[in-house]
């Protein structure tokens, strides 16, 4: 019986102590619309590469 009891304050504690942590969440404002990120015109992974020569001969195994 006191195990239950025990179990059940810890678990009551703990839900408390979450509510509270979690309180500061729900008064933030969330923006309307998300915003993309920027992108970086220089960046060397563009597509403007040509395409890789493919192999002459593949060797089998």
């Amino acid at each position: 019986m006191r195990e239950i009891v025990t179990t059940a304050q810890k678990a009551t504690r703990k839900a408390r102590r979450d509510a509270d942590r979690r309180q500061h969440l729900k008064a933030s404002a969330r923006p309307d619309k998300p915003v993309p990120p920027g992108t970086d015109i220089t960046d060397p992974q563009a597509d403007n590469l040509p395409p890789a020569k493919p192999f002459d001969q593949i060797e089998e195994w």
